[in-house]
């Protein structure tokens, strides 16, 4: 195989964007060149801010393992999480009871609800909670416990406890990250431990993330990617990913 760098740069960026690394020993057998061809394509990479060379390989850029706080993720990637949240609430029916973990984009959900009388929403999020609260026809339920300032959502026993009560129809889990081999992650183990409970008690787990969260590992484990049944996310998620999911079986809307 001889490849251009152009072309060893799509193949090296794709495996960074589903597996969150490469191993140089790997790549140099993929593309039957040299390891030190390989590591001056790192080198090269890393220059370019696409990815940090580590010994043996090299890992995706992270934004770092400290999430934002929750205002100012909400005005991130808008347009798209309005979207998803759209999209999510026009799968769920009347008669049916969901949970919304807590995070911007199903937050965007429960925007969408607020005319839908006959639905029963379970959440942990304060902000989910206060939208509710303003003008929601149906029935909401929050799961207490706990209440983090800075996250703004409760957690803790009592929140446990309250969520094993119920079983749902459908649980929507927001995500740090999305990786191939770390599987949906959050920046705190103690939320993660919140949307992991709310999937246990659900008989769908629906993943909603915008195209940013792919390729990335966050701090907590939420659960292994085959535990979900749809993901929902916008048109910028690579197309390495929709490919990955596929396969996995895993439905999914993106085109929204």
């Amino acid at each position: 195989m001889s490849l251009t760098y152009e072309e060893r740069r799509q193949t090296i960026l794709a495996q960074l964007a589903t597996q969150g690394k490469v191993q140089v020993q790997l790549l140099a057998d993929l593309f039957q060149v040299s390891t030190e061809t390989i590591r001056r394509d790192l080198e090269r990479l890393e220059k370019e801010g696409e990815l940090r060379k580590v010994y043996g390989g090299a890992v995706r850029v992270r934004s770092g393992m400290i999430e934002a706080p929750f205002q100012k993720r909400s005005l991130l990637q808008m347009t798209e999480k309005q979207r998803i949240g759209a999209a999510a609430a026009s799968l769920i029916e009347d008669g049916e009871t969901v949970m919304l973990d807590n995070g911007t984009t199903t937050l965007e959900i429960m925007r969408q609800l607020r005319n839908r009388s006959q639905i029963t929403v379970i959440t942990n999020s304060v902000p989910i909670l206060a939208c509710a609260l303003e003008d929601f026809a149906g029935k909401i339920i929050f799961a207490g416990g706990d209440i983090n300032p800075s996250v703004q959502a409760s957690t803790g026993h009592l929140a446990h406890k309250l969520l094993t009560q119920f079983k749902v129809n459908k649980a929507f889990i927001s995500a740090g990250g999305v990786s191939l081999t770390d599987g949906i992650t959050d920046y705190m183990l103690e939320e993660a431990q919140i949307s992991r409970k709310m999937m246990e008690r659900a008989e769908e787990s629906i993943l909603v993330a915008d195209h940013t969260k792919f390729g990335r590992s966050t701090f907590a484990r939420i659960a292994p990617l085959d535990q979900i049944s749809m993901v929902i996310t916008d048109d910028g998620c690579p197309a390495e990913w929709v490919d990955a999911l596929h396969r996995m079986e895993i439905e999914m809307l993106h085109r929204i």
